[in-house]
């Protein structure tokens, strides 16, 4: 009588990754599309993470404080207010740069 035990032959290494392969390729587009909603699920969550950072107060601070403040020499100034208040074209000038300062 034979063993009823009897296993099958074992397949070799090659044979199995084949079968593997054929399996991974059966279901390439679902792959994809779950490799492609891993990918998008995961930059949803960086994006939250950022947008939900506040920033310190000592970084507020030192931004704060690399911000130049323009500065416009008082010489300057009286300068051209005298200009303005002694020419007639000059006043015009500043005149129309009030009214439209964007007109060439």
């Amino acid at each position: 009588m034979k063993d009823e035990t009897t296993t099958k032959p074992k397949q070799s290494l090659t044979s199995q990754l084949a079968q593997v392969g054929r399996v991974l390729r059966r279901y390439t587009v679902l792959w994809f599309v779950l490799l492609l909603t891993i990918v998008y699920g995961f930059v949803l969550v960086r994006i939250q993470m950022a947008q939900s950072v506040q920033p310190s107060s000592d970084e507020v601070a030192s931004q704060l404080q690399a911000t130049a403040t323009p500065h416009v020499d008082p010489h300057i100034v009286d300068q051209m207010l005298s200009l303005q208040d002694h020419s007639q074209n000059v006043r015009t000038l500043f005149d129309q740069a009030r009214d439209n300062p964007f007109k060439e």
